[in-house]
Parts: structure tokens; sequence; C-alpha cells
């Protein structure tokens, strides 16, 4: 088992990460009758294509001996009302360090090969900025 998921009441859950303990709060969005108190399930979504990025991109930094900390996204997802559905996930990767050119191409077609943005289905639309400082 990776997660167990308890509905807490009030269209919020609590999820925990059965090997580590962590937990995560979901509550339901404004636009769909909750709070927006926390991260929303396809708030999730989108956050989780962005790490993704982030962290296969790391893993090929770190074996080309190539320092990025202090890099971020900034996600941003756009839903369509009817099905409800994510349309659209937009992720600007904002890179810290000094980088050639190769060594951007490398790890931008890495990021594309993240095991999320591959097991997202094909209609969701996933823009993917890379801003090299």
């Amino acid at each position: 088992m990776t997660s167990k998921i308890t509905y807490l009441g009030n269209l919020r859950t609590t999820s925990e990460h059965i090997q580590s303990g962590t937990k995560i709060l979901t509550d339901a969005p404004l636009d769909n009758q909750g709070k927006g108190a926390s991260f929303s399930p396809t708030d999730l979504v989108a956050n989780a294509l962005g790490a993704c990025i982030m962290t296969i991109m790391a893993i090929k930094a770190r074996d080309m001996n190539v320092i990025m900390e202090g890099s971020t996204a900034e996600v941003t997802k756009t839903m369509l009302a009817n099905p409800r559905r994510i349309s659209k996930i937009r992720i600007i990767i904002n890179m810290t360090g000094i980088f050639d050119q190769k060594t951007k191409r490398i790890l931008e077609r890495t990021a594309m090969t993240c095991p999320v943005h591959m097991s997202l289905h094909p209609d969701l639309e996933q823009e993917v900025i890379f801003n090299w400082n």
C-alpha cells in the first residue's frame, strides 16, 4: 500500500504516506463547493507534475555533477467545467546555476521523460517553460 486516505467531513481528506508517515490535507476548491483551505486533489495532480519534473532533472543533474539547488517550479492549473477536469498545466522552471547549452538541452529533454508527464492523458495540455538564469 502506498497511502491511506481518510475522509474527515466537510469535503476534506487527509492522506498518509505509509512508508514515511507524512500527511497531506486536501480540501475541495472554492469553485467546487469547498473552502479552498488546502491543496485540492487536482492541485496535487498539477503539483505532482512540477515536482516530478524537478526531481527527474535533479537526478540527471547529479549524475552530470551539475548543481541546481535553489531552482524552482511555478505551477498553474486550468480547469474545464464540462466535464470537470484539468485542461492545462503550466510549469515555469526557473533554473539557478551555471549551465552550458548542452546541459540545458539534456535537462530539458530529461524533464519531459518524468513519469507523471508520461502518465497524464494526452488531451491534458502540458506547457513547460524553462528560464535559465
